[in-house]
């Protein structure tokens, strides 16, 4: 038990307690009264004492309890409690004053006497709070039927007591010659008294039902006193009695009773629910019944007066005729009543019936009614279009026979908890299971379910189509909509099973990320949809390529993911090696060609694979499998890598200094340096290669591969590429203009070119705003991107072309479709890579391979300069082969501006295999100058 509930059933059981201790304790105050005067209490005296002052202070007492609970705050039925406190103070008056003539004056209570006056203004205060208790009726006839059930109880009360004493009393009163007054006093009372009873009769079952325990407790005090006046009225009682007899513990327990009425009233709200809850469900049945038979028992009891004269032989006196024509003609009247009530009762019901019997059989809800034991007892009609059933079939068969067996446990589990649960708790539960339809199928069924009689009340509709759409949407949710596999959400979900269920620590789980290479391209020159159809072929591949207990799933665009779930392998090089296997299987099947329309289309992959680790989550696991597909993809794209932690670091140190790059940029941390492009035949400095280097505020020097490729691709790219051309075709005018016209060379890449921040018309700005002379500035276009369109860079360079810029392919020998670019790119220079130039001299291969090239460059009337020249070896070897120019450490590295410019004064390089005659730094010895713009390359005439 929780510690609110242990607190509240101990504040209940206190107060339990508390009420039991108080109820004996009047239990005990009441007896030994009782007892007290049945022995006469030892003496006269005290006997007189106790017989008028006792029930005096027992009638304060109850006075003053009522008076203080109708002064409390948040009180019903307060004017109820204040004239149950005035009709006790003046019986306590009453006693008062009789104990004053016979206890201090020690003489007879005259007749009449201000004692009778409080004794006859008993009994009004007392009935009109019963009538503040009682209900009002609502309507005319209700309050007929009131007044007819009070004369009832009255006039049958009066016909019995009329014939028993109030006649004889009136007789005799009449024959010792007693005054008006005095024989109208002595039957006050019993008149009074009968009327108070009726009240209490005719109001007992219809009083409202808060405060039960106080009322009842009130209605009995009332009774026990009324019960003591009928007794002290009787004329053979009446004339034996004296003050202090057994009579008085009636009237001293009913005053108590009265006095501890407010105090039940406040347990009973404090507990009001509790109460209702133990309140026995056949309690009301049998009170509708006595009040239903209150009529008669009245009309029996009227009966029994008459029958009582008759008997005794006595003649019938008017006063019982009168009564009795009256209650019997009451009688009579409230039955004609009862019998158009019920007329009206049933006519009602039987309309009320029929429309609840339409509702139930136009319902398009099932409507069941099972017994206790299961048994279907009642069924619809709407079974036979909802569950393709007939009503009859169903009703006879036990509801377990129609529920899923695979259900059936869950339901009965439900109704079992929902029938040990309180019905004011839970009125209704709600259950959803699988009924069997008469079409063999299972039908999706909700049920609403409530108790009737012992057993069970089912509202079921059919769900069928709910739960469909339900399913659909979930699976719409974690699938993606073009190839139908699980989305980065579901496959998130599976790896994190994965990691955290039976196989967790299992390092045998791996994560595949896929990214098919050149897609991009597919979409461009074939269009979006060819582009659709090749992503679900790849998808179908991906899911035929895993094994059922397996997931692949679809990340977004082309990038794709499998799960391979460990097989509880130990061997840790054993398990990599199967993955990386099952990586190279699906790499090479993702490669072959796709059949799109009527041609097929080539994609290559590039996977990524991480393994499971200890206490790894599936993020980072995820992660790691993307930064391991992002390396394949760096390495050179169609093949397969393993995540390495090393990986992380590098991605952590490139994020770093990324952060610096913008410092930089900002701060103005560039500097530019220029490479001399060395004449091979004469060795004068054709020209100059302008390369950006980065000496950071923290003093560290950052080569060019470095933030280049931190930059590649982004804004800081757009804008270091802006800052490098416009700082050398600053540079170099001002160079022109000191008497060095050397031209500089700029590498920008193809997407570069492309890229719409560097509009046409701003490198014609860029000549024009510093004066540099037509030809004096070279592109050297890079990173041939197979995704590059080359009708858009074929155009781009045309226009630059015009503008006297020369063309030079960067990087000959290693890119990307390097005949085609020369079939159709406006080239002037031909730069070999520096991959021909390393080993020219040792390997022979190599050597025909750049032999081959060159030939091919010199064919087409082109100028070449080798990349990376370092040695003499590599000076004469390339000169031999026909290469014109060269830069390396060779001759010089990246010099400064200082440096640069005392180098162009000296005018040339010692060349290998060259005598020490000196030329002029340009005769000769500059690359060309190309004073007309064309669109293709000629080609020289065989």
């Amino acid at each position: 038990m929780s510690a609110p509930g242990a607190l509240l059933s101990g504040r209940a059981a206190t107060g339990q307690s508390a009420g039991l201790r108080s109820r004996l304790a009047l239990a005990a105050v009441c007896a030994g009264y009782a007892v007290g005067a049945a022995f006469g209490w030892g003496s006269p005296e005290l006997a007189l004492f106790m017989g008028d002052f006792g029930l005096s202070v027992a009638a304060l007492i109850a006075a003053v309890s009522c008076f203080l609970y109708a002064r409390a705050g948040g009180i019903r039925f307060r004017p109820a409690w204040f004239l149950f406190s005035l009709s006790s103070a003046m019986a306590a008056g009453g006693n008062a004053v009789w104990g004053w003539y016979e206890v201090v004056l020690g003489r007879s209570v005259p007749t009449p006497s201000l004692a009778d006056l409080f004794f006859l203004c008993f009994a009004p205060p007392a009935i009109v709070g019963l009538l503040v208790l009682a209900k009002r009726p609502v309507t005319r006839a209700g309050w007929v039927c009131l007044v007819l059930d009070a004369w009832l109880i009255g006039g049958s009360l009066l016909t019995l007591s009329w014939s028993l004493a109030l006649a004889h009393t009136a007789h005799v009163a009449n024959a010792a010659g007693v005054s008006v007054a005095r024989a109208a006093l002595s039957l006050a009372y019993p008149l009074l008294d009968i009327v108070l009873v009726s009240m209490v009769l005719a109001l007992h079952f219809r009083r409202f039902s808060a405060n039960r325990s106080s009322v009842n407790t009130a209605i009995a005090g009332l009774a026990l006193t009324v019960l003591c006046d009928a007794l002290f009225t009787a004329p053979l009682l009446r004339s034996a009695y004296q003050s202090g007899q057994l009579l008085d513990a009636g009237w001293f327990a009913g005053s108590l009773l009265l006095a501890y009425a407010p105090w039940a009233a406040r347990r009973g709200e404090d507990n009001a629910v509790e109460s209702d809850a133990r309140t026995p469900p056949a309690s009301r049945p049998i009170a509708g019944s006595l009040a239903a038979l209150t009529p008669y028992l009245a009309a029996a009891v009227c009966t029994l007066g008459i029958l009582y004269n008759v008997v005794e032989g006595r003649r019938i006196d008017g006063v019982v005729v009168l009564t009795g024509c009256t209650v019997a003609l009451a009688l009579v009247v409230r039955q004609a009543i009862m019998l158009l009530d019920n007329i009206s009762l049933t006519q009602e019901l039987a309309q009320k019936e029929n429309h609840f019997r339409s509702l139930v059989q136009g319902s398009s809800d099932v409507i069941m009614i099972a017994e206790p034991n299961g048994v279907l007892r009642y069924v619809s009609p709407a079974a036979a279009g909802v569950y393709r059933r007939d009503a009859e079939d169903l009703i006879g068969t036990e509801l377990s026979s129609i529920i899923h067996p695979e259900d059936l446990g869950g339901v009965v589990h439900e109704l079992r908890r929902f029938l040990a649960a309180s019905p004011r708790e839970e009125p209704t539960t709600r259950i959803e299971c699988r009924f069997g339809s008469g079409t063999g199928d299972w039908l999706h069924v909700e049920s609403t379910v409530n108790r009737h009689q012992g057993g069970l009340l089912l509202n079921s509709r059919d769900v069928t189509e709910r739960v469909r759409l339900q399913a659909q949407l979930q699976h719409n949710a974690e699938h993606d909509p073009l190839t139908d596999l699980p989305n980065r959400a579901l496959f998130t979900a599976r790896v994190g099973q994965a990691l955290g269920g039976r196989r967790a620590g299992d390092p045998g789980t791996a994560v595949l990320f896929i990214d098919l290479d050149g897609f991009k391209a597919v979409n461009d020159s074939i269009g979006h949809q060819a582009g659709d159809e090749l992503l679900v072929q790849a998808a179908r591949r991906l899911q035929e390529s895993v094994r059922a207990s397996d997931t692949a799933a679809r990340l977004g665009g082309d990038e794709f993911a499998a799960l391979i779930v460990g097989d509880g392998t130990r061997d840790q090089a054993a398990r990599e090696y199967q993955v990386h296997e099952i990586a190279d299987r699906l790499r090479l099947k993702l490669s072959q060609p796709y059949r799109i329309g009527t041609g097929e289309v080539r994609v290559a992959a590039s996977i990524g694979v991480a393994f499971a680790e200890p206490s790894i989550t599936p993020k980072d696991l995820m992660r790691n499998a993307d930064l391991a597909m992002y390396r394949a993809k760096a390495g050179g794209k169609d093949r397969v890598e393993l995540y390495a932690p090393q990986m992380q670091a590098d991605v952590v140190r490139r994020s770093e200094l990324a952060a610096r790059l913008r410092t930089a940029l900002r701060e103005g941390e560039f500097a530019l340096l220029h490479q001399p492009v060395v004449h091979l035949a004469s060795g004068t400095v054709a020209a100059v290669s302008a390369q950006a280097r980065w000496r950071s505020t923290q003093g560290l020097l950052f080569t060019p591969a470095e933030f280049l490729r931190v930059s590649e691709g982004g804004d800081r790219a757009a804008e270091l590429g802006s800052w490098l051309l416009e700082e050398a075709v600053e540079q170099a005018a001002d160079r022109a203009r000191a008497g060095h016209p050397v031209s500089v060379s700029v590498r920008v890449s193809a997407a570069r070119l492309l890229d719409r921040t560097l509009p046409p018309g701003s490198v014609e700005a860029l000549l024009t705003r510093y004066g540099l002379p037509s030809g004096a500035l070279m592109i050297e276009v890079a990173d041939s991107d197979p995704r590059i369109s080359f009708d858009e860079l074929e155009q781009r360079l045309v226009a630059l072309r015009r503008l006297g810029v020369r063309i030079a392919l960067d990087g000959f020998g290693s890119g990307y479709a390097a005949v085609n670019a020369l079939r159709r790119l406006p080239i002037d220079v031909l730069k070999l890579d520096r991959c021909l130039v390393e080993g020219v001299v040792e390997s022979a291969r190599l050597h025909k391979i750049t032999s081959g090239l060159l030939r091919i460059a010199g064919d087409l009337g082109m100028q070449s300069v080798a990349d990376g020249v370092d040695v003499p070896e590599q000076v004469r070897a390339l000169r031999a082969m026909g290469c014109t120019h060269g830069q390396g450490m060779a001759f010089n590295g990246p010099l400064d501006e200082y440096r640069l410019r005392r180098t162009l004064i000296r005018g040339k390089y010692p060349v290998p295999g060259i005598g020490p005659t000196a030329q002029p730094v340009l005769a000769g010895g500059s690359i060309p100058l190309q004073s007309r713009s064309h669109d293709e390359t000629p080609v020289p005439p065989t």
